[in-house]
């Protein structure tokens, strides 16, 4: 089990999920659009990243 990659769809997952909560505030007009905004920041760094490392590990047969 190749741990970079584990960690990358942690990060893919947690990005997502991010993204999501704060389009769905955004959509529902939410008070708190400073805390949306930072939501969707983290979720766009948490997805670009946990791509990049699922991306970038290769697989090596054993």
């Amino acid at each position: 089990m190749n741990l970079k990659r584990v960690f990358g769809t942690i990060l893919t997952v947690l990005g997502i999920i991010g993204l999501i909560y704060a389009a769905i505030g955004f959509v529902q007009n939410s008070e708190g659009y400073k805390m949306l905004i930072v939501f969707a920041i983290l979720g766009i760094v948490f997805f670009i990243t946990g791509i990049g490392l699922v991306k970038s590990t290769t697989d090596q047969a054993k």
